[in-house]
């Protein structure tokens, strides 16, 4: 049984307060029911890679159902003198009722298209904008940071390792379960284990050993325990000298005669390429060919392609700060913008601008389809507005343009439009089944298998198109236009 971490504690309060400032605003102006549609999207690929993967979205799910004002809350409102008595009294019977769309978990996703889409009245819609960002920017950064790692692995497998070098215990359990679903096999994390049911690895520290007399009286009480799953740290003193010849004696004279193969040994310091090869023929000469090398301390997706490039013998990897905390590029920077507001039953769109053309936002209700060719592999992403409506049910032709540089255009031939913002709560009521933690890494997998070589490069990836449709990129003209009026 698994538990939600996030369900046990009313996040609501975790809100910057100018949100609460302008939402009291609204309520005195008269807007508490005016309807406003908010998109999260990114700007910016992390470690400038060809995409990203969205994640957190379960997290999302508990907060919003959970959504709800204490006493303890009003009354620190009314303490601050400056909220209106009836609006604190409609914060104490909220109730959310928005709209709200979302891609699925462990979906590729790209720069300037919406990825969390909110309808419905302002101050609801407002109010969860530092939830929405902090959920879905933590856990994408993370779920992609370790599928570029995975990726490098290639069939070798990346164990998280990370919980006492993330950026506080959240950030380590979520953390976690960001890394199984970007492709890791398993984490130190119990929590995250019991919890969301991401498989828990574990052996020993430097301390076990150091806390016997000697390696081999370590190696010799942890096999004896352990017989079935012995995986050894052998570099506490020295790997080539006296680990692995300590961990063989081990091997000879207590796993096996107890019926069972040794599992590992680890390696977590050192020149780990060099290391790994002579480890591995004297585990080959000793007759264990079939003991795995296990590889950890501070390696990335870079070291990982030159250790393989150097012939290392690593069979997996346990990954630590440079996962969790996505340390070369650390910060994932989703925003969470209004495009329109809803008057006498039609959308009018907004616009934010900026003297940096990428960071002009495309404005409206909108909705996102990705074409995929007759091999199944995505091709392009297409932006609308949100009353267009393409064929998904049969191989379509259709032109597209780079919306930056709009003489560059391309037609489609027989791809399949696939809608890619799922209905997940309507009216403030769930619509959408949460699917398993396995079934999410599952469907990671195969998005990441969808994506040509190229945008996969770890340098200089092909550029995956986000195109706007005619419709909506014409709104967005005229609107750049009035405003120079």
């Amino acid at each position: 049984m698994q538990i939600n971490w996030t369900e046990e504690r009313n996040l609501t309060m975790l809100t910057d307060y100018y949100e609460f400032t302008m939402s009291n605003g609204y309520f005195i102006n008269g807007m508490k029911d005016k309807i406003a549609v908010f998109d999260m999207f990114f700007r910016k690929i992390p470690d400038n890679g060809g995409f990203a993967i969205f994640a957190g979205l379960e997290q999302l799910v508990h907060y919003l159902k959970n959504l709800h004002f204490t006493k303890q809350d009003i009354e620190y409102f009314r303490s601050k003198k400056i909220f209106h008595e009836d609006f604190l009294n409609y914060l104490e019977n909220f109730h959310f009722e928005c709209d709200v769309w979302a891609m699925e978990e462990g979906t590729p996703m790209f720069p300037n298209e919406p990825i969390v889409t909110i309808k419905g009245p302002v101050i609801q819609a407002q109010l969860v904008e530092t939830m929405v960002l902090l959920t879905i920017n933590h856990q994408s950064l993370v779920t992609t940071k370790a599928n570029r790692m995975v990726r490098a692995a290639g069939d070798r497998m990346i164990m998280e390792f990370g919980s006492r070098r993330a950026q506080g215990y959240d950030a380590a359990i979520l953390g976690a379960r960001a890394t199984y679903i970007g492709g890791c096999g398993a984490t130190a994390c119990a929590i995250t284990d019991r919890d969301y049911g991401v498989p828990a690895v574990g052996t020993m520290a430097h301390s076990w050993v150091q806390m016997f007399d000697s390696e081999y009286e370590a190696f010799r009480s942890y096999a004896e325990i352990y017989p079935y799953d012995c995986t050894l740290l052998v570099d506490t003193y020295n790997v080539l000298k006296s680990g692995i010849p300590n961990a063989i004696k081990v091997f000879d004279e207590v796993v096996v005669p107890k019926g069972f193969r040794p599992k590992g040994v680890r390696i977590d310091s050192g020149d780990i390429a060099y290391l790994s090869k002579k480890a591995r023929k004297m585990l080959d000469a000793a007759g264990y060919s079939d003991v795995k090398i296990v590889a950890s301390n501070s390696l990335d997706e870079y070291i990982i392609r030159d250790l393989y490039l150097q012939g290392a013998k690593i069979d997996s990897f346990g990954i630590g700060e440079r996962l969790i905390t996505s340390k070369s590029d650390p910060v994932f920077g989703g925003v969470y913008k209004l495009v329109a507001i809803e008057k006498d039953g039609e959308f009018i769109p907004r616009i934010k601008v900026s003297e940096s053309v990428e960071k002009i936002i495309n404005p409206h209700f909108k909705k996102l389809y990705r074409f995929f060719d007759e091999n199944g592999k995505a091709v392009a992403d297409y932006v609308c507005v949100h009353d267009e409506e393409l064929d998904t049910e049969h191989p379509i032709t259709i032109t597209i343009f780079d919306p930056l540089a709009t003489w560059k255009k391309c037609t489609l031939k027989n791809v399949y439009a696939k809608e890619m913002l799922k209905p997940i709560f309507k009216k403030g009521e769930l619509v959408y089944n949460l699917p398993s933690i396995q079934d999410i890494r599952r469907h990671c997998k195969e998005q990441v298998d969808s994506l040509w070589e190229e945008v996969k490069r770890f340098e200089n990836p092909h550029n995956y198109y986000v195109d706007l449709s005619p419709k909506l990129w014409k709104i967005k003209q005229e609107l750049l236009a009035d405003l120079q009026k």
